[in-house]
């Protein structure tokens, strides 16, 4: 009923940037809230950055100052601007999204099928 598709991924030199999408389609009458997770090989998944609906934003530590998440309602998207990028940022990037649907009154968490981020040294 719902799909979250990603884009944006791809190979880039430590110090430079990428932006990363997430779209949300389907049946949906409102999302929550929207982020972005990591998971590097061996490794757990962890939280990169989360933006509520009203544009309230949390982000890891490890991406302050460097990263930036953001949203467009309209558009039930979700962007990640990715600047001043490190070897330590490369992994599989997933978005997340909590989403009601219509002729629903509980969110659902749905996630997207990832898109990969490597950062050469």
């Amino acid at each position: 009923q719902v799909q979250l598709v990603e884009s944006g991924g791809g190979l880039v030199q430590a110090g430079g940037a990428l932006r990363l999408s997430c779209a949300a389609s389907g049946s949906i009458f409102r999302i929550n809230t929207m982020g972005w997770y990591r998971q590097a090989p061996g490794k757990q998944r962890e939280l990169v950055a989360t933006i509520t609906s009203s544009s309230i934003t949390n982000y890891a530590d490890s991406v302050k100052g460097r990263f930036t998440i953001s949203r467009d309602n309209a558009k039930n998207t979700v962007y990640l601007q990715m600047n001043s990028l490190k070897p330590e940022d490369t992994a599989v990037y997933y978005c997340n999204a909590d989403i009601v649907l219509k002729y629903s009154y509980n969110a659902i968490e749905y996630w997207g099928q990832g898109t990969q981020v490597t950062v050469s040294s």
